[in-house]
């Protein structure tokens, strides 16, 4: 659980910067181009070509254009859409996406899982919920696509390494994920991105470095090798952490106004949920080798 917990630290502090920094000033498509570009600088070569199997490298690129392709593209469309809130809310249901595409995969049900990835979004729910106001239809399903790929790709993930063992360390095998990333993000910077807002400001560029470097290089790589040390439930559960790690962070250095009540009461309910995932462990058997 220790990349997990890593990468939302990660995570919670990327927000702040995106919302900060970007938003509003750099072109959606192209910082995530950016972000897709320089995690392959760092993992491409190191990749093996020729000691992969055909299908890993295939369930890798589809993984990546899931996770990251497919997710991004949808989350960013939605906000032509949706407000903050709106989206922030929304995007709570992934553990629900988590837990199910688990189990499925499995071919089970455990209970356990799926009451931890609904405990865990009441307590997202808590911390988020600001009221709806709207046609937010269009935009809801563009989420709930997007937090499916982003649920689907680490849940894949994590039953390709099972199925395929190797004693390639993980990183060897990982650059297939951001080619597969490329595949989708490029061709949706071309159709939708603004060549005439790139970024000007020196900080934006220090800003989108650590997102490629650390967020999306070293934050999807130790996501999905974390997502294999866990059972489903937990990770469920993790994918919820981020929000009310972010709020704190947002609220402690850049002085953001948050109801600190309901930050408190939200992330008890998240850190409650993880307990109640650990109850599933070893009650219900799992079908796939390598997984809990």
């Amino acid at each position: 659980m220790g990349y997990l917990l890593f990468v939302t630290l990660i995570q919670a502090f990327s927000f702040s910067l995106i919302g900060v920094y970007l938003a509003g000033h750099v072109d959606s498509y192209f910082a995530v181009l950016i972000r897709v570009v320089l995690a392959g600088l760092v993992f491409i070569p190191l990749t093996r070509w020729r000691q992969v199997e055909p299908r890993f490298m295939r369930g890798m690129l589809l993984i990546g254009a899931l996770q990251f392709g497919v997710t991004y593209v949808c989350l960013y469309l939605s906000f032509r859409v949706l407000t903050v809130p709106e989206v922030l809310l929304f995007t709570i249901l992934t553990p629900l996406h988590v837990t199910l595409i688990e189990d499925a995969l499995n071919r089970r049900f455990n209970p356990w899982a799926l009451l931890a990835a609904l405990v865990a979004v009441l307590g997202a729910g808590v911390i988020r919920y600001d009221g709806l106001d709207g046609d937010f239809l269009g935009g809801f399903l563009l989420l709930q696509v997007a937090n499916f790929t982003y649920a689907a790709g680490q849940v894949l993930y994590k039953h390709l390494v099972a199925r395929h063992p190797s004693d390639l360390p993980h990183y060897r095998r990982f650059g297939y994920f951001y080619l597969g990333a490329l595949a989708v993000v490029l061709p949706a910077f071309l159709m939708f991105g603004n060549p005439q807002h790139l970024p000007e400001a020196p900080t934006q560029w220090v800003v989108l470095l650590f997102l490629g470097l650390c967020s999306t290089a070293l934050g999807m790589y130790w996501w999905n090798k974390g997502a294999c040390s866990v059972n489903g439930g937990t990770l469920a559960v993790m994918n919820n952490l981020h929000v009310p790690l972010g709020l704190l962070i947002n609220l402690l250095i850049w002085n953001q106004h948050e109801d600190f009540t309901r930050l408190l009461i939200g992330g008890g309910v998240i850190v409650a949920s993880v307990w109640i995932s650990r109850l599933g462990v070893g009650r219900v058997p799992a079908n796939v080798p390598g997984t809990r």
